[in-house]
């Protein structure tokens, strides 16, 4: 059986976003590694509580965990947190900065020194209406700071290696005394890396890194949404001295469609048809987002706006949940223009329909009378 995160957290389902914050930092502090050193179930707890709060701290992930249970986030980027480190650079920003306990553990993680997780990067997709029936593959290109190949990412000229920091001594930090207090601040000369560079690489000047175009295939899946953010994980730049790499976040940008209309996953096409054509009954054509057209039965006296919704015909839904139907709202246009024997015609119609009053009128008339009389 799955387990719940709203009880993992030991918090109910009506609780705030902030107050499940508190709850995720209050067992965070209290099964840190660093305080249950060795003790493997201490350790179980905090991957799980970073799990349960990996998706209850996002909304649109417990939205979608609230209706449909972890099995609706399947077809979503999810993260699993297999090392502590996974933990430290997802959630830092709710202790805040560098490695999210250091504020409140010493030793073992200078703050200079610790290898940071490669920079996110971000693009654009247009996607056309119809691909997204049935999701399509797309490809970019976008320049990402590789790791130079000349230097191998240490940034010191070939033949040569970065020496320790002569100021703090390849700590990375300098310490000063004031009074009973140690102050620790980032070393100003290697700016905590601890390291200094006499030769620079003469292909990236000494930064590691240098620039490089890459081609990326992206699958966008069937059903997704205008707006929708895909997380292509690892896909963005190097980390730090064999940190992990940053993901690469695309939006999705879903282009409009004449004739058709997106609401939810339904789709929605407006059909003209004619006023005989609404009270006689007819069959038209629909055309649908496979491309193909279908025959749709128009039913007798059939009134303006009304849907009549074709079944499985709409977007599938992302999360594996069968499809939306396609709505055909018809309009019935009133002519504008008509021949004399169309005239003719109307008006002997509009005689008959004098003696024969629809129910509808019956009743306004009824109504009408009653609030005058």
């Amino acid at each position: 059986m799955t387990e719940d995160f709203y009880k993992v957290l030991g918090v109910d389902r009506n609780t705030s976003e902030e107050d499940i914050k508190k709850a995720y930092r209050k067992m965070a502090m209290k099964y840190h590694p660093d305080r249950n050193p060795g003790n493997k179930e201490a350790e179980q707890i905090f991957k799980k509580a970073a799990e349960a709060y990996g998706i209850l701290g996002d909304s649109e992930k417990r939205k979608i965990y609230d209706q449909y249970g972890i099995d609706g986030l399947r077809g979503t980027e999810t993260r699993g947190y297999s090392t502590m480190e996974d933990i430290f650079d997802a959630f830092g920003d709710i202790f805040g900065g560098g490695s999210i306990f250091e504020d409140f553990f010493g030793g073992g993680r200078s703050r200079g020194r610790a290898a940071r997780r490669g920079t996110s990067l971000k693009c654009d997709i247009e996607v056309d209406f119809k691909e997204i029936a049935t999701g399509v593959e797309k490809k970019i290109e976008l320049t990402r700071r590789e790791i130079c190949d000349t230097c191998r990412g240490t940034g010191a000229k070939e033949g040569t290696s970065p020496i320790n920091c002569p100021y703090c001594r390849g700590k990375g930090e300098v310490q000063q005394s004031q009074g009973f207090f140690t102050l620790c601040t980032t070393c100003p000369k290697c700016h905590g890396g601890g390291k200094v560079i006499e030769s620079p690489c003469t292909k990236c000047g000494g930064s590691g890194r240098y620039p490089k175009r890459a081609v990326i295939s992206i699958q966008i899946p069937a059903g997704v949404e205008d707006g929708t953010r895909l997380r292509l994980t690892g896909q963005g730049e190097p980390g730090e001295n064999g940190a992990a790499p940053g993901d690469l976040y695309c939006d999705i940008h879903v282009i409009p469609h004449p004739i058709f209309k997106r609401q939810g996953n339904d789709v929605l096409c407006e059909v003209p048809i004619t006023f005989a054509q609404a009270a006689l009954g007819h069959t038209i054509d629909v055309p649908t987002l496979k491309g193909n057209i279908i025959q749709v039965k128009i039913p007798k006296g059939i009134q303006n706006n009304e849907v009549i919704p074709i079944r499985g015909e709409g977007f599938p839904n992302m999360h594996g949940y069968g499809r939306g139907n396609l709505l055909v709202q018809v309009i019935v246009e009133v002519p504008t223009k008509m021949t004399s024997r169309q005239e003719e015609l109307l008006r002997e119609f509009a005689e008959i329909e004098k003696k024969n009053a629809s129910p509808r009128q019956k009743k306004f008339f009824e109504k009408m009378k009653s609030f005058f009389g």
